[in-house]
């Protein structure tokens, strides 16, 4: 039976949940690539493409292309190979209003794919919305968001920095500069 959207927003915001969203975790990869790997490929080929008629399909859309390769190829290209698909599709999304019709904490995985990329546009848009994300947070909220926030500006710092995410280097084959060196050295350098 294929996958749906439902079935990737059920797992992600209710059976995952938060302990799981950022952590490196072998037990959690495994689960996403026995239920979720055919649809990771499946959207990265646009072959999914028909999720993007809602709000809800479009958010789930992102998870699968931005969420689940970081969880499937921890160390491996394919980590971010639909990264720039994944940006596409989240402006696309944003320029429908698609953002506007989800829960705040689902909104966050609607911005991540701009935070993710390696371009300063994007880099301050994402942070532009996180900003206006944490406006938005409940009281008993607000320290997730200001959090959320505070990674979004680290990446845009980092991008600005070098153009580039260091931490991606070794993994993609391409040479760090003597600056990417001393920055990865630094104690909990890279995302």
């Amino acid at each position: 039976m294929p996958v749906t959207a439902q079935d990737v927003l059920d797992f992600w915001f209710a059976e995952a949940g938060t302990a799981h969203w950022f952590a490196a975790d072998a037990a959690f990869d495994a689960q996403i690539r026995a239920r979720f790997g055919e649809a990771v490929e499946a959207a990265a080929n646009g072959r999914l493409d028909d999720w993007m008629a809602t709000p809800a399909g479009w958010l789930a859309l992102l998870i699968v292309l931005d969420q689940f390769p970081r969880n499937l190829y921890r160390n491996d290209p394919r980590a971010w190979a639909a990264d720039a698909r994944a940006q596409r599709v989240a402006l696309s999304g944003m320029a429908r209003g698609d953002d506007r019709q989800l829960p705040a904490v689902q909104r966050v995985f609607a911005y991540l794919p701009l935070e993710h990329a390696e371009d300063s546009a994007l880099q301050r848009r994402s942070v532009e919305l996180f900003e206006a994300l944490l406006v938005e947070a409940a009281p008993e909220r607000r320290q997730q968001f200001e959090d959320y926030l505070d990674y979004a500006r680290r990446h845009r710092e980092v991008i600005a920095r070098f153009g580039r995410f260091p931490h991606r280097n070794a993994t993609l084959g391409r040479a760090s500069t003597p600056e990417e060196m001393l920055y990865l050295a630094q104690p909990g350098a890279g995302f």
